[in-house]
Protein backbone atom coordinates (compact mmCIF):
# COMPACT_ATOMS: atom_id res chain seq x y z
CA UNK A 1 0.00 0.00 0.00
CA UNK A 2 1.23 3.24 -0.99
CA UNK A 3 1.49 5.54 2.15
CA UNK A 4 3.94 8.47 2.59
CA UNK A 5 6.43 8.99 4.69
CA UNK A 6 7.02 12.04 7.05
CA UNK A 7 9.77 12.86 9.43
CA UNK A 8 9.57 16.08 11.73
CA UNK A 9 13.55 16.08 11.81
CA UNK A 10 13.35 16.63 8.03
CA UNK A 11 14.45 19.89 7.47
CA UNK A 12 11.44 21.00 5.23
CA UNK A 13 8.79 19.19 7.79
CA UNK A 14 6.89 21.80 8.23
CA UNK A 15 5.85 22.54 4.66
CA UNK A 16 5.53 18.83 3.81
CA UNK A 17 2.96 18.97 6.42
CA UNK A 18 1.04 21.55 5.58
CA UNK A 19 1.43 20.34 2.31
CA UNK A 20 -0.31 17.47 3.15
CA UNK A 21 -3.09 19.08 5.19
CA UNK A 22 -3.82 21.74 2.51
CA UNK A 23 -7.82 21.41 1.42
CA UNK A 24 -10.11 24.00 -0.44
CA UNK A 25 -14.14 23.12 -0.32
CA UNK A 26 -14.43 26.43 -3.00
CA UNK A 27 -16.77 25.33 -5.39
CA UNK A 28 -15.84 26.24 -9.35
CA UNK A 29 -17.63 28.75 -11.11
CA UNK A 30 -19.30 26.02 -12.77
CA UNK A 31 -21.13 24.66 -9.33
CA UNK A 32 -21.11 28.19 -7.74
CA UNK A 33 -23.51 29.50 -11.40
CA UNK A 34 -25.62 26.47 -11.17
CA UNK A 35 -26.56 26.65 -7.57
CA UNK A 36 -26.89 30.24 -7.76
CA UNK A 37 -29.49 30.15 -10.47
CA UNK A 38 -31.07 26.91 -8.36
CA UNK A 39 -31.47 29.14 -5.30
CA UNK A 40 -33.37 32.19 -7.43
CA UNK A 41 -35.33 30.26 -9.14
CA UNK A 42 -36.84 28.48 -5.92
CA UNK A 43 -37.33 31.22 -4.82
CA UNK A 44 -38.89 33.35 -7.53
CA UNK A 45 -41.47 29.93 -8.37
CA UNK A 46 -41.24 27.82 -4.97
CA UNK A 47 -42.83 24.14 -5.75
CA UNK A 48 -42.87 24.43 -9.84
CA UNK A 49 -38.97 25.11 -9.60
CA UNK A 50 -38.54 22.45 -7.03
CA UNK A 51 -40.63 19.40 -8.73
CA UNK A 52 -38.90 20.51 -11.69
CA UNK A 53 -35.69 19.89 -10.39
CA UNK A 54 -36.08 16.90 -8.56
CA UNK A 55 -37.85 15.60 -11.61
CA UNK A 56 -34.45 16.51 -13.44
CA UNK A 57 -31.67 15.64 -11.12
CA UNK A 58 -33.76 12.40 -9.15
CA UNK A 59 -35.07 11.04 -11.93
CA UNK A 60 -38.24 11.09 -10.60
CA UNK A 61 -42.12 10.79 -12.34
CA UNK A 62 -44.13 13.35 -10.31
CA UNK A 63 -46.15 16.06 -10.64
CA UNK A 64 -47.10 17.59 -6.96
CA UNK A 65 -44.95 18.15 -4.27
CA UNK A 66 -47.52 16.16 -2.12
CA UNK A 67 -46.10 12.75 -3.98
CA UNK A 68 -42.83 14.40 -1.86
CA UNK A 69 -44.38 14.52 1.38
CA UNK A 70 -43.24 11.59 3.45
CA UNK A 71 -46.10 11.33 6.88
CA UNK A 72 -45.87 10.04 9.91
CA UNK A 73 -47.34 6.83 9.57
CA UNK A 74 -44.81 6.18 6.33
CA UNK A 75 -41.67 6.74 9.30
CA UNK A 76 -43.63 4.84 11.98
CA UNK A 77 -44.14 2.12 8.68
CA UNK A 78 -40.23 2.09 8.28
CA UNK A 79 -39.59 1.40 11.60
CA UNK A 80 -41.73 -1.21 12.37
CA UNK A 81 -40.42 -2.79 9.23
CA UNK A 82 -36.49 -2.81 10.04
CA UNK A 83 -34.67 -5.77 10.91
CA UNK A 84 -35.32 -6.15 14.82
CA UNK A 85 -31.24 -5.74 15.69
CA UNK A 86 -31.55 -2.47 13.43
CA UNK A 87 -34.10 -0.96 15.61
CA UNK A 88 -32.37 -2.05 18.74
CA UNK A 89 -29.30 -0.41 17.41
CA UNK A 90 -31.03 2.45 16.39
CA UNK A 91 -33.06 2.80 19.73
CA UNK A 92 -29.46 2.75 21.51
CA UNK A 93 -27.98 5.36 19.73
CA UNK A 94 -30.77 7.37 20.00
CA UNK A 95 -30.63 7.15 23.72
CA UNK A 96 -27.24 7.66 24.62
CA UNK A 97 -27.10 10.57 22.07
CA UNK A 98 -30.48 11.96 24.21
CA UNK A 99 -28.47 11.44 27.70
CA UNK A 100 -25.52 13.11 26.23
CA UNK A 101 -26.90 15.84 24.44
CA UNK A 102 -29.26 16.50 27.73
CA UNK A 103 -26.48 17.73 29.78
CA UNK A 104 -25.32 20.34 26.92
CA UNK A 105 -28.74 22.46 27.87
CA UNK A 106 -27.98 26.47 28.81
CA UNK A 107 -30.05 27.85 31.09
CA UNK A 108 -31.37 31.44 31.68
CA UNK A 109 -29.86 33.34 34.65
CA UNK A 110 -29.92 36.84 36.20
CA UNK A 111 -28.49 38.74 38.78
CA UNK A 112 -28.87 42.49 40.33
CA UNK A 113 -26.33 44.58 40.82
CA UNK A 114 -26.27 47.14 43.89
CA UNK A 115 -28.44 49.36 42.59
CA UNK A 116 -30.79 47.14 41.81
CA UNK A 117 -30.14 47.20 38.13
CA UNK A 118 -31.27 43.10 37.03
CA UNK A 119 -28.81 41.69 34.35
CA UNK A 120 -29.01 38.64 32.76
CA UNK A 121 -29.83 36.31 29.41
CA UNK A 122 -32.64 34.04 28.84
CA UNK A 123 -31.97 31.23 26.36
CA UNK A 124 -34.39 30.23 23.85
CA UNK A 125 -34.76 27.52 21.34
CA UNK A 126 -35.03 28.02 17.58
CA UNK A 127 -38.66 28.11 15.96
CA UNK A 128 -37.70 25.80 13.31
CA UNK A 129 -34.56 23.58 11.94
CA UNK A 130 -33.89 22.04 8.83
CA UNK A 131 -32.41 19.16 8.46
CA UNK A 132 -30.23 17.90 5.07
CA UNK A 133 -29.69 14.36 4.62
CA UNK A 134 -28.05 12.78 1.79
CA UNK A 135 -30.26 10.09 0.11
CA UNK A 136 -29.74 7.09 -1.93
CA UNK A 137 -27.28 4.61 -1.26
CA UNK A 138 -24.83 7.14 0.46
CA UNK A 139 -27.48 7.42 3.20
CA UNK A 140 -26.91 7.81 6.62
CA UNK A 141 -29.40 7.16 9.44
CA UNK A 142 -26.49 7.81 12.40
CA UNK A 143 -26.73 11.30 10.73
CA UNK A 144 -30.55 11.70 11.38
CA UNK A 145 -29.93 10.61 15.13
CA UNK A 146 -26.84 13.25 15.29
CA UNK A 147 -28.30 16.11 13.73
CA UNK A 148 -32.01 15.89 14.82
CA UNK A 149 -31.77 14.78 18.72
CA UNK A 150 -29.74 17.80 19.87
CA UNK A 151 -31.98 20.17 17.86
CA UNK A 152 -35.41 18.42 19.93
CA UNK A 153 -33.25 18.38 23.17
CA UNK A 154 -32.09 22.27 22.51
CA UNK A 155 -36.54 22.49 22.55
CA UNK A 156 -37.05 23.16 18.98
CA UNK A 157 -40.55 23.25 17.85
CA UNK A 158 -40.57 22.25 14.78
CA UNK A 159 -38.00 19.99 12.82
CA UNK A 160 -38.07 19.70 8.71
CA UNK A 161 -36.26 17.05 7.30
CA UNK A 162 -35.53 16.89 2.99
CA UNK A 163 -33.67 14.09 1.99
CA UNK A 164 -33.75 13.13 -1.84
CA UNK A 165 -34.51 9.60 -3.22
CA UNK A 166 -32.66 9.12 -6.46
CA UNK A 167 -34.45 6.87 -9.00
CA UNK A 168 -36.93 6.14 -6.08
CA UNK A 169 -34.48 4.51 -3.94
CA UNK A 170 -35.58 4.89 -0.42
CA UNK A 171 -33.64 4.32 2.75
CA UNK A 172 -35.48 2.52 5.45
CA UNK A 173 -33.20 3.17 8.21
CA UNK A 174 -33.07 6.87 7.28
CA UNK A 175 -36.55 6.75 7.67
CA UNK A 176 -36.51 4.98 10.79
CA UNK A 177 -34.67 7.11 12.94
CA UNK A 178 -36.35 9.99 11.52
CA UNK A 179 -39.21 8.35 13.49
CA UNK A 180 -37.07 7.45 16.85
CA UNK A 181 -35.87 11.50 16.71
CA UNK A 182 -38.88 12.99 16.81
CA UNK A 183 -38.66 14.78 13.22
CA UNK A 184 -41.76 16.36 12.80
CA UNK A 185 -42.08 16.80 8.56
CA UNK A 186 -40.09 15.20 5.74
CA UNK A 187 -39.93 15.96 2.23
CA UNK A 188 -38.35 13.43 -0.63
CA UNK A 189 -36.18 16.49 -1.96
CA UNK A 190 -32.23 17.26 -2.33
CA UNK A 191 -29.79 18.94 -3.62
CA UNK A 192 -29.52 23.03 -3.73
CA UNK A 193 -33.31 22.97 -4.43
CA UNK A 194 -34.05 21.32 -0.80
CA UNK A 195 -31.87 23.76 0.39
CA UNK A 196 -33.73 26.94 -1.32
CA UNK A 197 -37.12 25.59 -0.19
CA UNK A 198 -35.57 25.21 3.40
CA UNK A 199 -34.28 28.70 2.86
CA UNK A 200 -36.69 30.39 1.80
CA UNK A 201 -39.98 28.47 2.34
CA UNK A 202 -42.35 27.31 -0.81
CA UNK A 203 -45.83 26.63 -0.61
CA UNK A 204 -45.47 23.10 0.68
CA UNK A 205 -41.93 24.12 2.31
CA UNK A 206 -42.22 26.63 5.58
CA UNK A 207 -38.67 28.44 5.64
CA UNK A 208 -36.43 27.59 8.65
CA UNK A 209 -34.14 29.22 11.08
CA UNK A 210 -31.00 27.05 10.36
CA UNK A 211 -29.95 24.46 8.58
CA UNK A 212 -28.06 21.96 9.48
CA UNK A 213 -26.38 18.31 8.09
CA UNK A 214 -24.21 16.90 5.10
CA UNK A 215 -24.25 17.15 2.02
CA UNK A 216 -22.56 17.31 -1.81
CA UNK A 217 -20.41 19.94 -3.25
CA UNK A 218 -23.85 21.28 -4.83
CA UNK A 219 -25.49 21.69 -0.76
CA UNK A 220 -22.19 22.70 0.66
CA UNK A 221 -22.03 25.56 -2.15
CA UNK A 222 -26.32 26.27 -1.42
CA UNK A 223 -25.82 26.21 2.39
CA UNK A 224 -23.19 28.67 1.97
CA UNK A 225 -24.67 31.08 -0.10
CA UNK A 226 -28.07 31.24 1.85
CA UNK A 227 -26.21 31.87 5.22
CA UNK A 228 -27.46 34.95 6.61
CA UNK A 229 -30.69 34.17 5.56
CA UNK A 230 -30.54 31.35 7.47
CA UNK A 231 -27.98 30.05 9.77
CA UNK A 232 -25.91 27.02 9.18
CA UNK A 233 -24.30 24.31 11.17
CA UNK A 234 -20.94 24.64 8.96
CA UNK A 235 -19.23 23.70 5.92
CA UNK A 236 -17.60 20.29 6.39
CA UNK A 237 -14.46 19.31 4.53
CA UNK A 238 -13.54 15.76 3.72
CA UNK A 239 -13.85 13.48 7.46
CA UNK A 240 -10.60 12.73 8.97
CA UNK A 241 -8.96 10.82 11.57
CA UNK A 242 -5.19 11.26 13.34
CA UNK A 243 -3.88 8.71 15.66
CA UNK A 244 -1.56 9.37 18.19
CA UNK A 245 0.26 6.00 19.24
CA UNK A 246 2.97 5.33 21.46
CA UNK A 247 3.89 1.88 19.42
CA UNK A 248 1.91 -0.79 21.93
CA UNK A 249 -1.31 -0.99 20.12
CA UNK A 250 -2.01 -4.47 17.99
CA UNK A 251 -0.83 -2.74 14.28
CA UNK A 252 -3.96 -4.28 13.39
CA UNK A 253 -6.21 -1.99 15.44
CA UNK A 254 -4.48 1.26 13.83
CA UNK A 255 -4.75 0.13 10.52
CA UNK A 256 -8.49 -0.54 10.65
CA UNK A 257 -9.04 2.87 12.38
CA UNK A 258 -7.27 4.77 9.45
CA UNK A 259 -9.38 2.78 7.36
CA UNK A 260 -12.16 3.99 8.98
CA UNK A 261 -12.33 7.45 7.58
CA UNK A 262 -10.24 6.48 4.69
CA UNK A 263 -12.98 4.38 3.65
CA UNK A 264 -15.84 7.36 3.57
CA UNK A 265 -14.29 8.73 0.17
CA UNK A 266 -11.16 9.34 -1.71
CA UNK A 267 -10.80 12.80 -0.34
CA UNK A 268 -10.47 11.67 3.57
CA UNK A 269 -7.84 11.58 5.58
CA UNK A 270 -5.79 9.41 7.70
CA UNK A 271 -2.51 10.24 9.89
CA UNK A 272 -0.39 8.44 12.18
CA UNK A 273 1.64 9.66 14.50
CA UNK A 274 4.19 7.84 16.35
CA UNK A 275 8.40 8.30 17.79
CA UNK A 276 8.76 4.37 16.86
CA UNK A 277 9.99 3.93 13.22
CA UNK A 278 9.81 0.44 13.84
CA UNK A 279 5.89 0.11 15.00
CA UNK A 280 4.94 2.57 11.73
CA UNK A 281 6.52 0.25 9.40
CA UNK A 282 4.29 -2.76 11.16
CA UNK A 283 1.65 -0.14 10.57
CA UNK A 284 2.00 -0.10 7.34
CA UNK A 285 2.60 -3.91 6.85
CA UNK A 286 -0.99 -4.58 8.36
CA UNK A 287 -2.54 -1.67 6.24
CA UNK A 288 -1.30 -3.88 3.13
CA UNK A 289 -2.66 -6.82 4.67
CA UNK A 290 -5.76 -5.78 5.71
CA UNK A 291 -7.09 -3.62 2.63
CA UNK A 292 -7.38 -6.64 1.16
CA UNK A 293 -10.12 -7.68 3.06
CA UNK A 294 -12.01 -4.38 2.32
CA UNK A 295 -15.20 -3.74 -0.06
CA UNK A 296 -14.01 -0.52 -0.59
CA UNK A 297 -10.36 -0.89 -1.00
CA UNK A 298 -10.23 1.00 -4.22
CA UNK A 299 -11.57 3.85 -2.48
CA UNK A 300 -8.96 3.25 0.69
CA UNK A 301 -6.07 2.79 -1.46
CA UNK A 302 -6.78 6.37 -3.32
CA UNK A 303 -7.48 7.87 -0.28
CA UNK A 304 -4.51 6.87 1.49
CA UNK A 305 -1.89 7.71 -1.47
CA UNK A 306 -3.29 11.12 -1.80
CA UNK A 307 -3.86 12.13 1.52
CA UNK A 308 -2.55 9.90 4.02
CA UNK A 309 0.77 9.96 5.86
CA UNK A 310 2.73 7.95 8.79
CA UNK A 311 4.64 10.29 10.73
CA UNK A 312 7.57 9.97 12.86
CA UNK A 313 8.03 12.34 15.76
CA UNK A 314 10.84 12.36 18.05
CA UNK A 315 8.51 11.92 20.98
CA UNK A 316 5.39 12.08 22.88
CA UNK A 317 5.72 15.05 23.70
CA UNK A 318 6.23 16.79 19.78
CA UNK A 319 3.35 14.22 18.74
CA UNK A 320 0.87 16.66 21.27
CA UNK A 321 2.46 19.65 19.29
CA UNK A 322 1.87 17.79 15.96
CA UNK A 323 -1.62 17.32 16.99
CA UNK A 324 -2.29 20.87 17.51
CA UNK A 325 -1.12 22.10 14.39
CA UNK A 326 -3.16 19.46 12.60
CA UNK A 327 -6.18 20.59 14.59
CA UNK A 328 -8.06 17.13 13.57
CA UNK A 329 -11.75 16.28 13.29
CA UNK A 330 -11.25 13.08 14.87
CA UNK A 331 -8.21 12.18 17.33
CA UNK A 332 -7.07 8.94 18.98
CA UNK A 333 -5.17 8.98 21.39
CA UNK A 334 -3.84 5.09 21.55
CA UNK A 335 -1.28 5.68 24.54
CA UNK A 336 -0.60 4.10 28.33
CA UNK A 337 -2.24 7.52 29.44
CA UNK A 338 -4.54 9.34 27.60
CA UNK A 339 -6.45 11.14 30.31
CA UNK A 340 -2.96 13.44 30.94
CA UNK A 341 -2.18 13.53 27.11
CA UNK A 342 -5.97 14.88 26.76
CA UNK A 343 -5.38 17.74 28.61
CA UNK A 344 -2.57 19.04 26.40
CA UNK A 345 -4.77 18.89 23.55
CA UNK A 346 -6.17 21.98 22.37
CA UNK A 347 -7.30 21.50 18.93
CA UNK A 348 -9.43 18.43 18.06
CA UNK A 349 -13.14 18.12 17.33
CA UNK A 350 -13.59 14.77 19.45
CA UNK A 351 -10.78 12.68 21.11
CA UNK A 352 -11.11 9.20 21.38
CA UNK A 353 -8.93 8.15 24.42
CA UNK A 354 -7.36 4.79 25.04
CA UNK A 355 -6.35 1.91 22.73
CA UNK A 356 -9.40 0.44 23.44
CA UNK A 357 -11.91 3.87 22.08
CA UNK A 358 -12.24 3.55 18.24
CA UNK A 359 -13.50 6.29 16.53
CA UNK A 360 -16.38 4.39 14.72
CA UNK A 361 -17.66 4.20 18.22
CA UNK A 362 -18.13 7.76 18.34
CA UNK A 363 -19.62 7.63 14.33
CA UNK A 364 -22.47 5.84 16.46
CA UNK A 365 -23.66 5.38 19.23
CA UNK A 366 -21.38 6.46 22.07
CA UNK A 367 -22.98 9.63 22.85
CA UNK A 368 -21.08 12.93 21.84
CA UNK A 369 -22.12 14.35 18.42
CA UNK A 370 -20.56 13.11 15.39
CA UNK A 371 -20.90 16.46 13.39
CA UNK A 372 -17.01 17.70 13.65
CA UNK A 373 -15.14 20.48 12.04
CA UNK A 374 -12.66 19.78 9.64
CA UNK A 375 -10.07 20.87 7.90
CA UNK A 376 -8.25 22.53 10.52
CA UNK A 377 -11.30 24.26 11.72
CA UNK A 378 -11.33 22.91 14.94
CA UNK A 379 -8.95 25.84 15.70
CA UNK A 380 -11.78 27.89 16.13
CA UNK A 381 -14.92 26.09 16.11
CA UNK A 382 -16.99 22.99 18.28
CA UNK A 383 -18.85 19.65 17.60
CA UNK A 384 -23.01 20.57 16.69
CA UNK A 385 -24.75 20.71 19.92
CA UNK A 386 -27.49 21.47 21.59
CA UNK A 387 -25.97 24.84 22.10
CA UNK A 388 -26.34 25.14 18.09
CA UNK A 389 -29.73 25.19 18.27
CA UNK A 390 -30.36 27.33 21.46
CA UNK A 391 -30.06 31.31 21.21
CA UNK A 392 -29.27 33.85 23.46
CA UNK A 393 -30.87 37.06 24.45
CA UNK A 394 -29.18 39.76 27.05
CA UNK A 395 -31.61 41.01 29.49
CA UNK A 396 -31.26 44.64 30.95
CA UNK A 397 -34.07 45.93 33.54
CA UNK A 398 -32.56 49.55 35.44
CA UNK A 399 -34.12 50.51 38.78
CA UNK A 400 -34.59 54.61 39.03
CA UNK A 401 -30.76 54.54 40.73
CA UNK A 402 -29.61 52.09 38.17
CA UNK A 403 -30.41 54.39 35.61
CA UNK A 404 -29.06 57.39 37.11
CA UNK A 405 -25.73 56.06 37.65
CA UNK A 406 -25.29 54.14 34.45
CA UNK A 407 -26.57 57.58 32.63
CA UNK A 408 -23.51 59.36 33.83
CA UNK A 409 -20.96 56.57 32.76
CA UNK A 410 -23.31 56.48 29.32
CA UNK A 411 -23.68 60.44 28.84
CA UNK A 412 -19.91 60.62 28.97
CA UNK A 413 -19.15 58.12 26.23
CA UNK A 414 -21.88 58.95 23.45
CA UNK A 415 -20.74 62.84 23.73
CA UNK A 416 -17.14 61.43 23.54
CA UNK A 417 -18.22 59.71 20.19
CA UNK A 418 -20.49 62.07 19.00
CA UNK A 419 -23.20 60.56 19.22
CA UNK A 420 -26.09 63.57 21.21
CA UNK A 421 -29.02 62.03 20.76
CA UNK A 422 -27.40 58.79 22.92
CA UNK A 423 -26.17 61.32 25.35
CA UNK A 424 -29.76 62.95 25.88
CA UNK A 425 -31.46 59.90 25.60
CA UNK A 426 -29.82 58.56 28.81
CA UNK A 427 -28.90 62.17 30.63
CA UNK A 428 -33.20 62.38 31.29
CA UNK A 429 -33.27 59.06 33.40
CA UNK A 430 -30.02 60.97 35.69
CA UNK A 431 -31.55 62.16 38.93
CA UNK A 432 -31.17 65.48 39.64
Amino acid sequence: MDIKRLNSTDADFQSQLDALLAWESVSDDAVFNTVKGILADVRKRGDDAVLEYTQKFDRLDISSMAELTIDADRLKKAYDSIQADQRDALETAATRVREYHDKQKMQSWSYKDEHDTLLGQQVTALDRVGLYVPGGKAAYPSSVLMNAIPAKVAGVAELIMVVPTPDGVINELVFAAAHIAGVDKVFAIGGAQAVAALAYGTESVPPVDKIVGPGNIFVATAKRMVFGTVGIDMIAGPSEILVVCDGKTDPDWIAMDMFSQAEHDEDAQSILLCPDADYLEQVATSMAKLVKEMPRDEIINTSIKDRGALIQVKDMDEAVDVANHIAPEHLELSVEDPMTMAKQIRHAGAIFMGRYTAEALGDYCAGPNHVLPTSRTARFSSPLGVYDFQKRSSLIMCSADGASELGKTASVLAHGEGLTAHGRSAEYRIKK
